[in-house]
């Protein structure tokens, strides 16, 4: 396939690099000096005590690519309008688009740019990190799921798993993606915002009462949006899950608690956010979800320089 990945961050290099043993990729960010280092030296993923180089192509635009069979979007979401933009030359009337971004709402995104029979949306337990420049740290990996917006089955999701699987990847295909991007989501929207607001790391909030007390207003809130839109959750599990996230995460800090505490804008109208525009849409109160978003974008500015 052709494919151009979206954001050569950690998750971007870990896939575009994989993906391109068996794919023409691309990939694609706008940090020239990591463009020209990409396809100068390759992208170099330390996995298992191991190193390996892979050799994707590398451009500041998606100009050279073509038109693209898949796109997959890694940029963080505040930047998803502007770097689809940047690659709207390799997205054609076939082209598929996917998101394996954090939080929930992307398609919302996505859809100005593709119809919906041909927007992917999921969730991927890989994880990784930034060493230097071209250089990953590929850490926890796991399942990437996968499934259509409009829920559909689709020939392609067979090619993208067959095409994934055989660069090492785990993809399964679900006809209700959107069961498993809330999964994931309850533990942002409560842990992670939480963390957020209380500048602290995620073990805090199981151990004070009054933290995880909030912590699980914040899920019974998100459940019940979740409901309204046809999703199956249990709560006295989900408070559990969450519990032991916390629990076992000691000196574990977040992504949006550590952009707050750098003075960075987070991504939390794709997290919090997203409870939020659904309850709106669906007619559910959601007032402590309301109050986070408010909170967190307030924070957004205490350390700014």
């Amino acid at each position: 396939m052709n494919i151009v990945v979206i954001g050569a961050g950690a998750m971007g290099s870990i896939y575009g690099g994989r993906l391109s043993q068996g794919n023409e990729v691309t990939l694609v960010d706008t940090n020239e000096a990591l463009v020209e280092k990409v396809a100068r030296d390759g992208v170099t993923l330390e996995e298992g005590g191991e190193e390996r180089t892979f050799h994707p192509s590398a451009g500041t635009d998606a100009s050279a690519a073509g038109t693209a069979d898949l796109v997959i979007l890694f940029t963080k979401a505040l930047y998803s309008v502007s770097a689809l933009e940047n690659a709207r030359s390799a997205i054609g009337p076939d082209t598929y688009l996917m998101t394996l971004q954090n939080g929930a709402g992307h398609e919302r995104v996505l859809s100005a740019f593709a119809d919906p029979g041909h927007i992917i949306i999921g969730t991927t337990e890989d994880n990784g990190a930034v060493l230097s420049l071209g250089h990953v740290h590929h850490g926890g990996e796991g399942v990437t799921n996968i499934g259509k917006l409009d829920g559909k089955a689709d020939p392609f999701l067979c090619r993208v798993k067959e095409s994934f699987d055989s660069c090492g990847f785990d993809v399964r295909v679900h006809g209700n993606i959107q069961q498993l991007v809330w999964d994931k989501l309850m533990t942002n929207v409560s842990l992670s915002a939480l963390t957020a607001v209380l500048q602290c790391d995620m073990h805090y909030v199981s151990q004070d009462g009054h933290a995880f007390s909030v912590c699980t207003r914040l899920i019974r809130e998100a459940i019940s949006v979740a409901r309204a839109m046809g999703l199956s959750f249990d709560e006295e599990e989900v408070i559990a899950k969450v519990r032991r996230t916390s629990e076992n995460n000691k000196g574990g800090y977040t992504s949006i608690m550590m952009d707050i505490r750098n003075g960075r804008r987070t991504e939390v109208d794709t997290i919090s956010g997203a409870v939020v525009a659904k309850a709106h849409e669906l007619g559910v109160s959601v007032p402590h979800h309301e109050m986070m978003v408010s909170l967190i974008h307030a924070l957004e500015g205490v350390n700014k320089d």
